[in-house]
């Protein structure tokens, strides 16, 4: 049975989170377990990060004249290239959010609670 350490509630330095993730990279089969639970989290997950996103101003007036801009270049092949990186650019971002709501998800599961112990 998995019995996780508490995450303690500490800052990482820059060479700390490079190696976690290189051992993460090392080892795929790490992820079945967070795989699961992601899963089984995702209805709330994804309304955790669509909050953050519109309380962060993502989705605001910037991001729609760019979808706008994307969609009506004339050229196919500029149009095209001009929504990959839009969409790279919302992946990358929503990863990001999605990080730092898994980092206070761990954090949040490893508090004590009173009403199980």
């Amino acid at each position: 049975m998995w019995d996780p350490v508490p995450a303690p509630a500490r800052r990482f330095t820059a060479e700390q989170v490079d190696a976690a993730v290189q051992a993460l990279s090392a080892d795929p089969e790490r992820f079945a377990h967070a795989q699961e639970i992601v899963a089984h989290a995702a209805p709330g997950l994804q309304r955790v990060l669509n909050e953050a996103l519109h309380a962060g101003g993502w989705f605001g007036e910037a991001h729609e004249k760019q979808v706008t801009g994307a969609a009506q270049t004339e050229d196919p092949a500029a149009r095209e290239a001009a929504v990959r990186v839009l969409i790279a650019e919302e992946t990358r971002l929503s990863m990001l959010v999605g990080v730092a709501a898994g980092l206070e998800l761990a954090r949040e599961l490893y508090e004590p609670t009173t009403s199980e112990e």
